[in-house]
């Protein structure tokens, strides 16, 4: 069946996706191969595609079908994360559109509420990345709630719990207003903001004196429980032992002293608010002072903000600055940045809260991932992130991993008392019953006295278990497939989750399988706009993903995504690279196209040319190829794609398809007819990873295949010897081609008439390419003359001169007067260039970079004047 004229990618990406899933290719059991495998970075359950999963998905997509054209049994597993956070604030907006509150149904009403929303609206983007071509092993789609994975962080909680590792505390710790949770310390986003910087006077109590404070945030002198100076600082010697008020609640509270307290900043007075700063917590235990929390959960204001109960933290600030001002507390105002935290996902400022929580001691369970990485049992790609990496390690804090929240695995531990250490953690509410009756003594104890802990573990603390959880890792450790395909061996992730998610993954497979989760860190780049920002919906600079793959086919929006994404470098995104990957894509198809419409005859003799261009191109395979290797053992994906891009437009295309292709109305010969097909499939087998649908489309084409035949599971070429000289050769003779085809463009000397190329051959270089060269530059014959013909125009390939008769075709004494004004231009323009090289100061003090540019112009000027100067010669 003969081709479309044009590249249809529609018609094309469904039909082998479908053909694909039919055949079950993306499918791995277990079996005597070698293994292959990578775990998804799981995508929150009801999020959409955007240009960050693209691109880290396409170089998943890469990296697993090349290992399926190895011969390696490939397993991508997918699937999707609960996100408590995200997902909780869906369910609770869509809610209360429908005019319910979460406060007014029980916690099981809210969880059939978030299944149901995740049945609706999960597995999206799941769908989405079948339209990019995704390769994953769909059958062993798991999701962070289903009943094993949830199984399975219970089991770890409670396994940690026991070994003492991890506790639950009272803590200040990072409090979210708007999702009312808790958030770790890597979850919490310190930007710098523009703010005021308030001085306020406390009058000492039973004086007319004051002391004068600085703060960023007035609204929390409502918690304040003392103000603090520094035993050694002279200028308040008179303020020991005195006490003072504070305004608005006039509380009175008292002078403390502590050498925490700077002499150099500020007034040398620091208010003290235990329960709103971690600091002040400190010195607040340290000397027995009283904590008072102001806020309420959503960040309004509660009882102890007095006549502000019920409003805003910002709201609040605007009012109270006000009251101060009429009390004429506020003696100054100044714009003041500083940095503040925000939720990583809600945007929110983060409070810092005293509360219950639960807390993994981290130092030691952290020593073995620090280690892998530093000894390169696991490698960081590219390595500048180990360093970032080791910093991390060597200052962990302990995580804290409760969350406020009820969409998530609800926390194990079992409350029998109103104590607070009256609680037992079991894996079933059968087991906390027995443990509880044992630590009371009581037999008579059921489940109605238990009462389990409301709050929900952090999402990443099911996803550090991900790469043993998918294969049921967790809960049968020795079953027959977490022991054939752990540790996988890539994973390919965004470096802002090194700590949230790689590093948590690296501790939890020493901790439970004694050994890596993975050997391979590809850590890619994030996706930016041309003006270098990052891409937001906010901002309104991301593409529709889905949009550029049905306007640009998906093969050409994988290309245009990896044209320019070097490992742990940003990509700075224009659709223009789609377009040029879509560009690429219609240079194959139509490069099949045209040697499916050649007609081929048996009793055809391969031609002298042929035979050369075949000779050189498996040459040029094979050198190309060896290079392709070493980018990909190197994870330079974007570079081994420029390689292949370049060997298939420029030496494919451009070069070995204009060798060979017959006369017009001729056939070609059988065997270079078969050659050709053959390296026509080597290109696509090194191609399929990139670009996969218009691949098995050419593949299906150039004859009829089984479904073990298929490109998506055929044999990646491999590396053969290959022949140094002959490209050298070739390249040299491709200028010579160049050099000629200028010359008729330049003189308007018709590529239909044929000419003759005499030349001096001082670089003593074989003769043969001498076929090729009359071939693509229309020569009749070749000549080796020792002596400068008369009536000639030359050019020059290193120290070979070459001319081209010029008698008849031009006008003598015209491209004389031009090419005599060409040489002026250039030997002034060669005399400037000396000149600044001969001028001292530009050479002391021009970078290096800067001189090696001139002296290239110099010789580039030499060597044009030399040409024009032989050219007038051969004129005259």
């Amino acid at each position: 069946m003969a081709l479309e004229l044009k590249y249809n990618a529609q018609s094309v990406e469904d039909k082998w996706y479908s053909y694909w899933m039919e055949h079950n290719y993306f499918h791995s059991e277990v079996d005597d191969r070698v293994p292959y495998t990578i775990v998804i970075p799981p995508p929150n359950v009801t999020g959409v595609l955007h240009m960050g999963h693209m691109l880290n998905n396409t170089l998943q997509d890469v990296l697993i079908r090349r290992a399926r054209l190895l011969g390696y049994n490939a397993c991508w597993v997918p699937g999707t994360d609960h996100a408590s956070i995200a997902t909780e604030a869906k369910v609770v907006a869509k809610l209360k559109a429908e005019g319910i509150q979460k406060a007014d149904i029980s916690r099981e009403e809210f969880v059939d509420h978030a299944w149901e929303w995740t049945y609706k609206h999960g597995g999206i983007i799941l769908e989405q990345l079948k339209k990019l071509g995704a390769s994953c092993d769909w059958e062993r789609t798991c999701f962070t709630m289903d009943d094993d994975l949830s199984a399975s962080v219970i089991k770890v909680f409670v396994d940690l719990y026991r070994k003492g590792n991890i506790y639950r505390g009272y803590r200040m710790v990072n409090w979210d207003p708007q999702a009312q949770t808790t958030l770790s310390d890597e979850e919490v986003v310190y930007e710098e903001k523009q703010g005021n910087l308030y001085y306020l006077q406390y009058k000492i109590e039973g004086t007319k004196d004051f002391v004068t404070i600085a703060t960023t945030r007035p609204e929390t002198i409502l918690g304040d429980t003392a103000v603090c100076i520094n035993p050694a600082d002279e200028r308040h010697t008179h303020l020991k032992g005195k006490k003072v008020v504070v305004p608005i609640c006039n509380r009175v509270i008292p002078i403390i002293e502590d050498e925490y307290v700077s002499m150099e900043f500020g007034t040398g007075c620091l208010k003290v608010t235990p329960a709103h700063d971690e600091n002040d917590k400190m010195l607040g235990d340290k000397h027995g002072l009283e904590v008072i929390d102001i806020l309420n959960d959503d960040g309004s204001l509660n009882s102890f903000g007095l006549q502000y109960e019920g409003k805003d933290r910002f709201v609040a600030r605007e009012e109270i600055v006000k009251e101060l001002e009429s009390q004429g507390v506020i003696i100054k105002i100044e714009q003041h940045i500083s940095k503040v935290g925000t939720s990583e996902r809600t945007g929110a400022i983060i409070e810092p809260k005293l509360s219950d929580q639960w807390f993994l001691k981290m130092k030691d369970l952290a020593q073995p991932a620090l280690d892998a990485v530093l000894e390169k049992e696991i490698n960081l790609v590219p390595e500048k992130f180990i360093n970032t990496y080791r910093h991390w390690m060597e200052n962990v804090r302990d995580w804290n991993i409760s969350r406020q929240l009820w969409w998530g695995q609800r926390i194990p531990a079992y409350f029998y008392g109103d104590g607070k250490e009256d609680f037992v953690v079991a894996e079933s509410q059968q087991e906390a019953i027995e443990m509880a009756r044992e630590k009371t003594g009581n037999a008579n104890l059921n489940e109605t006295d238990l009462k389990q802990e409301a709050d929900v573990v952090d999402t990443w603390f099911s996803s550090w278990l991900w790469p043993m959880s998918v294969f049921n890792g967790i809960l049968e450790p020795d079953n027959k497939e977490i022991n054939y395909y752990y540790p996988t061996n890539d994973i390919v992730t965004a470096p802002e989750i090194l700590f949230f998610w790689v590093a948590r993954m690296i501790i939890a497979g020493y901790e439970y399988r004694g050994e890596k989760p993975f050997t391979n860190v590809y850590l890619t780049g994030i996706v930016r706009d041309k003006q270098r920002r990052k891409m937001s919906k906010s901002l309104g600079n991301s593409p529709d993903p889905i949009g550029l793959m049905e306007h640009y086919g998906a093969d050409g929006v994988r290309v245009g995504m990896l044209l320019s994404s070097p490992a742990g470098n940003d990509l700075m995104f224009d659709e223009d690279l789609c377009k040029q990957g879509s560009s690429f894509v219609n240079k194959i198809w139509n490069s099949y196209r045209l040697i499916d419409g050649w007609e081929v005859s048996e009793e055809k003799e391969e031609t002298e040319t042929a035979a050369i261009a075949i000779k050189w191109y498996q040459s040029k395979f094979n050198e190309t190829l060896a290079e392709i290797e070493d980018h990909y053992s190197k994870y330079r994906i974007s570079d081994a794609l420029m390689a292949t891009y370049k060997l298939v437009w420029d030496d494919f295309c451009s070069w070995l398809l204009e060798m060979v292709k017959p006369e017009y109305g001729q056939p070609i010969s059988s065997k270079t007819y078969s050659e050709v097909i053959s390296i026509m499939e080597d290109n696509l087998k090194i191609l399929h990873p990139f670009v996969p649908f218009v691949t098995e489309e050419i593949w299906q084409h150039i004859s009829k295949r089984s479904p073990e035949d298929a490109l998506i599971i055929a044999s990646w070429p491999k590396t053969e010897g290959f022949d140094a000289q002959l490209i050298k050769d070739f390249d040299f003779n491709a200028q010579v081609i160049s050099g000629v085809r200028t010359i008729r463009k330049e003189k308007n000397i018709s590529f239909k008439k044929s000419i003759v190329l005499s030349v001096i051959n001082s670089e003593k270089t074989t003769a043969r390419f001498d076929p090729v060269i009359k071939k693509l530059g229309n020569i009749s014959e070749v000549k080796y003359i020792s002596e400068k013909p008369e009536g000639a125009l030359s050019f020059r390939v290193k120290s070979n001169e070459y001319f081209v008769p010029v008698t008849g075709s031009i006008n003598v004494e015209e491209e004389i007067a031009k090419l005599t004004e060409e040489l002026k231009y250039n030997q002034g323009f060669l005399r400037s260039v000396q000149n600044k090289l001969k001028n001292e100061r530009f050479i002391s003090g021009a970078p290096e970079k800067v001189i090696a540019m001139e002296k290239q112009k110099e010789a580039d000027a030499l060597a044009k004047i030399e040409t024009i100067k032989a050219s007038l010669a051969g004129l005259r």
